[in-house]
C-alpha cells in the first residue's frame, strides 16, 4: 500500500491554483505491526486519524479539480503534522491510551525503527506535497494550500462549541477571507485558532507554507458534523467557495514571507 494518496498531481489539466492536503486521512497500520499492540477499536478512534477529514478533502479537490495529497497511514505510526524534532512525532500516549508498539520508538531508544518510519511514511508524504508545489510554481502558479483536519466534539468532558475553525500563524491571507465569509453564515459558530493553535513550529504548514511564502491555512471541522456524505458535502461546499474567494483576494497570487511567531 502506498503511504500517500495523490489525486490529479500528474494531470496536465489540473488546477494548480489550489492544493488540498490531509495529514491524518487514514487509520492504516501495516499488518506486521499488529495494530501497534492496540485493540482494533482504538484504531477507529480520533487518536488514529481525523475522522471525516478525507471525505471533505476529496470533495473540495474534486470540485476545484485541483491536486490532493493525503496520508495513507495512521498518525499513531508517525505524525506528518509534526517536525522531526517534536517529541510527539511518534506518540507513546494519546488521549489516555498507551501505544504499546511505540514505547521505544524514538531517536534515543530504537533509532533504527524510528528512522524507518520517517523514511517509509513521513518523507514520502512530504515529498508528494513538495512535488505538487513545485509543479504549480513551475507552471507560474502560486498555490493556495488548505489543510483539512477534524476535531472531537467533546474533549476531556468539555463540549466544544465550534462547528469549525481556522488555524493559522502569521500569514492571514486565507484566514481573513475565511473569517469574513463565516461571519456571514449566522448558523455557523466558527473559531479562530481554536480548539488548537496554528502556531506550531515545524508543523506541515510551517514547512510547506510559511517557509515558502505560500498562502495557507488549516481548517478544523467537528467530527460529528462530517460523519456522513451530507455533512462532508456541506462543509466541502463552504470550503470551495472560500478558496475561490481567496484566489481573487489581493496578494493571494504572490509569494510573501510573513514568518512565524516561533521564528
Amino acid at each position: 500500500m502506498s503511504p500517500v494518496l495523490t489525486c490529479r498531481l500528474d494531470a496536465p489539466s489540473s488546477n494548480r491554483r489550489f492544493l488540498i492536503i490531509c495529514d491524518h486521512a487514514s487509520n492504516f497500520v501495516p499488518p506486521e505491526l499488529n495494530a501497534l499492540g492496540l485493540p482494533p477499536k482504538e484504531l477507529s478512534r480520533h487518536i488514529a486519524y481525523d475522522i471525516g477529514a478525507l471525505g471533505v478533502a476529496e470533495r473540495i479537490a474534486e470540485t476545484l479539480d485541483c491536486p490532493l495529497v493525503a496520508s495513507q497511514f495512521s498518525r499513531l505510526l508517525i505524525d506528518p503534522n509534526r517536525g522531526l524534532d517534536d517529541p510527539t512525532l511518534v506518540m507513546k500516549l494519546s488521549d489516555g491510551s498507551i501505544i504499546p508498539a511505540n514505547k521505544n520508538i524514538d531517536p534515543f531508544q530504537d533509532r533504527t525503527a524510528w528512522q524507518h518510519r520517517i523514511d517509509a511514511y513521513y518523507h514520502p508524504y512530504n515529498q508528494a506535497i513538495e512535488t505538487a508545489i513545485d509543479v504549480a510554481l513551475n507552471a507560474g502558479e502560486v498555490p493556495i494550500i488548505l489543510s483539512v483536519h477534524s476535531f472531537t466534539p467533546v474533549w476531556r468532558g468539555q463540549a466544544r462549541p465550534w462547528q469549525a475553525a481556522v488555524l493559522w500563524d502569521q500569514d492571514a491571507r486565507l484566514r481573513d477571507v475565511m473569517i469574513d465569509y463565516m461571519a456571514r453564515q449566522p448558523d455557523i459558530h466558527f473559531g479562530d485558532n481554536a480548539p488548537y493553535s496554528g502556531q506550531l513550529k515545524n508543523d506541515c504548514l510551517y514547512r510547506h507554507g510559511t517557509q515558502k511564502g505560500l498562502p495557507h491555512a488549516l481548517i478544523e471541522l467537528r467530527q460529528d458534523l462530517i460523519g456522513d456524505e451530507a455533512g462532508c458535502a456541506f462543509w466541502a461546499a463552504h470550503m470551495v467557495e472560500i478558496m475561490r474567494l481567496v484566489a481573487q483576494a489581493e496578494g493571494s497570487n504572490e509569494i510573501r514571507h510573513f514568518g512565524s511567531v516561533n521564528d
